[in-house]
């Protein structure tokens, strides 16, 4: 499997607000789309950080995102709640506890 993680700082006035779309737009686009396997958003109130995971059952799946403008659709959505640009980065899903 594979994982994309996004990382970066919300606007601390606007944690509650992209967490609400992540869990009802960001989350339901994603269950459509080929190869999904879960999706998490981790905050941190207090400074605005976050992390997103989202699992690929495939390289190709994962990937197709990009190529397809999904991916940037998804950070459209909140991109007004960024205090700072998300960087993406790829990864293969190499173990779980």
């Amino acid at each position: 499997m594979f994982a994309r993680i996004v990382t970066g700082k919300m606007k601390l006035e606007a944690t509650d607000e992209a967490t609400a779309i992540y869990k009802d737009s960001v989350v339901p686009a994603a269950r459509e789309q080929k190869g999904f396997k879960s999706a998490h958003l981790f905050t941190d109130p207090k400074t605005g950080k976050y992390i997103t995971i989202t699992i690929w059952e495939t390289e190709e799946d994962m990937t197709a995102g990009d190529t397809s403008g999904y991916l940037q659709e998804q950070l459209g959505k909140v991109a007004a709640h960024f205090a700072e640009p998300p960087i993406v980065e790829k990864y293969v899903y190499s173990a779980q506890g």
